[in-house]
Order: C-alpha cells, then sequence, then structure tokens
C-alpha cells in the first residue's frame, strides 16, 4: 500500500469514473486501474462496485476511502513540521474564498502577497461557505477566507476586519441614515439559498419577508443583486468592499444604514490541526495591509450573525 495508490481511490471516489479519475491525477487509466486493483488484493475486498454506472465505493470501500482521505492528511504535515521547524514560508498554499468576497478582497492583496512571498504558490477558489468548511475538514484546502463566527469545533477562526452593509436603490429617500424597516421587503433583492450574506440581511431584516410577492428573484452575485437595481429598480444591501467599484453616478444611489452600522466579520480560518501557522500569519499581514484604512481601523459598528 502507497499514498499514491490512496489518491487514486480518492479520486475514483471523487468523479465517479475511472478515466475522469486518472486524467485529475495526471496518469493513465490502466496505471490507475492497476494500482487500485493492486490495493485491493492487499486488502482482499472490493473497494469500487465496478458493474455500476457511474461506479460506486462498496460498503467496504467507503470506510476505506474515508480513512484513506485521514492518511494523506497526516502524511502532508510532515512536510509541513519541517517547513514549520525552518521557519521557510514555502510551498503550496490552498486558499479558499467566498463569491461575495473574492471580487472585492482578493485584488487588494494578491499582487503584494506574491511579490513577498515568491516561494509560495498560491492554489485559490471560490467556495459557499458550507462547501470551504467541508473542504477544509477533509484536507482539501489549507486556509479560507469567509465570514465568521461559525462556532464549529474543528476550525480556528482569525477575525480580520468588520465589514459594513450599505443600502443600494434606485429610490429616493429624505432621511440621511436608515433603518432596517425603512425597506421595503417587496422591493429587497437578495442573494439565493447558500450564501452567509443572504442569511446576515435575512436576519438583519428580523426575517420580515413574510409578503406574497409578485416577484421573488433569488441571484447568484452581488453584481447581479446591482445589475438589477440598476434595470428594474427595487432595493438591494452591498458590502461595503463592492461599492469602491461603483462609479460616481451609482454612487449616488447608495444610502447609509443608521449608526451603530450594521456589519459583517470576516476572517481567516483554518482547521485546527493546520500547521503552516506562518503561512496564515503572512495572508493576515497582506490584508490587513492592503484594507482602506477606515475598514481596518473600524470600532463602531453592530455584527450581523450568519
Amino acid at each position: 500500500m502507497n499514498l499514491s495508490q490512496l489518491e487514486y481511490i480518492i479520486a475514483v471516489d471523487k468523479h465517479r469514473h475511472f478515466a475522469k479519475a486518472a486524467k485529475s491525477c495526471f496518469v493513465t487509466q490502466p496505471t490507475l486501474s492497476m494500482m487500485i486493483q493492486k490495493l485491493e488484493d492487499e486488502l482482499d475486498t472490493k473497494i469500487f462496485d465496478r458493474s455500476k454506472k457511474p461506479v460506486v465505493p462498496t460498503e467496504a470501500g467507503i470506510k476505506v476511502i474515508e480513512q484513506a482521505s485521514k492518511t494523506l492528511v497526516e502524511s502532508r504535515k510532515i512536510a509541513e513540521v519541517v517547513a514549520s521547524h525552518k521557519n521557510v514560508i514555502e510551498g503550496k498554499l490552498r486558499l479558499g474564498v467566498i463569491p461575495t468576497l473574492a471580487p472585492y478582497l482578493l485584488p487588494l492583496f494578491i499582487n503584494s502577497f506574491l511579490t513577498n512571498y515568491p516561494l509560495i504558490r498560491l492554489k485559490i477558489a471560490e467556495y459557499t461557505t458550507e462547501n470551504l468548511l467541508d473542504k477544509l475538514e477533509k484536507g482539501e484546502i489549507d486556509v479560507g477566507i469567509l465570514v465568521t463566527p461559525l462556532n464549529h469545533k474543528n476550525i480556528v477562526e482569525r477575525p480580520l476586519f468588520y465589514e459594513t452593509f450599505m443600502i443600494y436603490s434606485s429610490h429616493e429617500y429624505d432621511k440621511k441614515f436608515l433603518l432596517p424597516e425603512d425597506l421595503n421587503l417587496n422591493d429587497l433583492w437578495l442573494l439565493e439559498e447558500g450564501h452567509c450574506f443572504r442569511s446576515q440581511i435575512l436576519n438583519l431584516c428580523e426575517l420580515r419577508k413574510k409578503e406574497d410577492l409578485q416577484l421573488e428573484y433569488a441571484a447568484g452575485s452581488i453584481e447581479t443583486l446591482r445589475q438589477l437595481v440598476e434595470n428594474q429598480q427595487g432595493a438591494t444591501i452591498l458590502p461595503e468592499l463592492s461599492t469602491r467599484y461603483l462609479t460616481p453616478e451609482n454612487r449616488k444611489k447608495l444610502i447609509p444604514f443608521q449608526p451603530p452600522t450594521p456589519a459583517r466579520e470576516v476572517s481567516l480560518v483554518s482547521h485546527r490541526d493546520f500547521v503552516k501557522k506562518r503561512f496564515v500569519e503572512a495572508l493576515e499581514e497582506e490584508i490587513l495591509a492592503a484594507l482602506p484604512t477606515e475598514i481596518r481601523e473600524r470600532k463602531e459598528f453592530e455584527r450581523i450573525d450568519i
């Protein structure tokens, strides 16, 4: 039994297809199939039921794959421990970011991070909070940037900053500041289910969206929400960083909330067993340095939980 065989069975379980699994592992299908067959012979048990389409793990195979995943996670820590002991910031860093943060936060710090840490190979992907946490648990990513608190026993949270919410509306108001109850919920565009930002807006509005709506559209991105307001009228709520990219004309549609301004807590998160502590510290330093001063030094706000 070797680590490559464990990687192969995990790949087959993920893709449920031998050819696709082989491609993801950068080996030929005959090689992958042969190595998995050898592992099954060694264990004297079938890991996959090849008669099913798509292929599925057997009952015993499910347990073998689960243990294989844990073994691979632990094996990677050997190199991490050595690098940490040498105080060298070098190697691969797999970063997950939620979609309502990625397009606005990443451009602020990526260039400086790569310049200051040229020995780090950074791999970034966007995931919803649920998927990001699942991948942290499985060791498929190293660090996440998302909204907290999560209250997850296996996840370590490092709060970075507090990002306020702002109303973006096609309507004119005779007030300098608005309260959540000033919003017409029949007019409010929201993200689709699965986004923590949607949950926070519903919490902010105290789940008052109960009326029968003529039209209810759940958007997939912050940019879609903004376009709906600009082209279909109505209102939405935007996170602060996203408003930095508005044109001067569109900024006129922004209305702040009554202080203390509602905000979301943005944090770096990692699994409690993650060894590359210096990687997390480096990310934190670069992100904080790149943030606008008013966000980095914010003191007054009302945190809205997920």
